[in-house]
């Protein structure tokens, strides 16, 4: 497993206008317009495909669930499958379930569920290296839904985090609102918030770190999608990260997110990446 490979295939949920109603309840930043959300998707799956990438769509409901159109949080992906994961949030819970088909039909097999009393959201998880995956135990992701984890990935290594309280139980701080590997020697982070014990992970594996600036994080700048090594993904908006990523040698391209971004979800939270080279 690899989270920087060249993209192949990768999966999207478009926004639904009856699920986009329940804004507030899902604690987004603002009411999304439901016209201008579903065209930035389009234009996001487009951009996608133009890439190389074939695109996969899920198109079950979620009622009540405006957050379901972020794809990363209800499955990890493993070197046997896919792993239905049981997110934190009550209205997102039938989120896996709901990724299933779309799943069967990218021919990607179903090899562990979530169970209560587990919790864990995939934006608190990402592989490292083929065998390596990086974990944030925070407010999303509870010590049973690492265990679950440990379980379901039994040769992988297994690195856990404490994810930092910053604005408590009601924002929604994964591990990947802090960090995105763009290659198996470089990650764009916000240092001030990361685990010393990952700092120190990245820096005894020559890890280079380009720093988002702190005018940047809010609005998502360590929030970032590898394409292929170097090769970025990343929301218009973060002028400054984008000219010191390509300082660091990595292209990018952007995206125009205003609306699909207002409950705090960037190119990783909107896409599960299914294939990778």
């Amino acid at each position: 497993m690899n989270s920087t490979g060249t993209l192949r295939r990768v999966l999207l949920r478009p926004p639904r206008a009856e699920e986009l109603v329940h804004w507030r309840e899902l604690g987004w930043r603002a009411e999304p317009d439901a016209g201008a959300i579903a065209e930035e998707h389009a234009a996001l799956c487009d951009l996608l495909a133009k890439t190389g990438a074939d695109v996969v769509l899920a198109e079950e409901p979620v009622p009540g669930d405006p957050d379901a159109i972020y794809a990363y949080d209800p499955v990890l992906l493993g070197p046997e499958g896919a792993i239905l994961l049981r997110i934190c949030k009550a209205p997102r819970i039938p989120e896996s379930a709901a990724l299933e088909p779309a799943l069967n039909r990218a021919g990607i097999p179903i090899v562990a569920r979530l169970e209560a009393p587990a919790t864990a959201d995939g934006g608190d998880m990402f592989w490292l290296d083929d065998r390596t995956l990086l974990v944030g135990r925070g407010y999303r992701t509870n010590d049973a839904g690492i265990a679950a984890i440990r379980r379901a990935l039994p040769d992988a290594e297994v690195h856990v985090f404490d994810l930092p309280h910053q604005r408590g139980r009601g924002e929604v701080l994964h591990l990947m609102s802090l960090l995105s590997p763009l290659a198996d020697d470089l990650v764009v982070a916000y240092l001030p918030l990361l685990p010393v014990r990952l700092v120190e992970l990245l820096e005894s594996r020559g890890i280079e770190i380009v720093e988002v600036p702190d005018d940047e994080v809010d609005s998502m700048g360590p929030n970032v999608l590898a394409l292929g090594p170097r090769v970025a993904l990343a929301l218009e908006r973060n002028v400054e990260t984008r000219r010191r990523l390509e300082r660091a040698g990595v292209e990018v391209l952007t995206y125009e997110g205003a609306e699909l971004s207002k409950g705090d979800g960037g190119p990783t939270c909107l896409t599960r990446p299914l294939v990778r080279d």
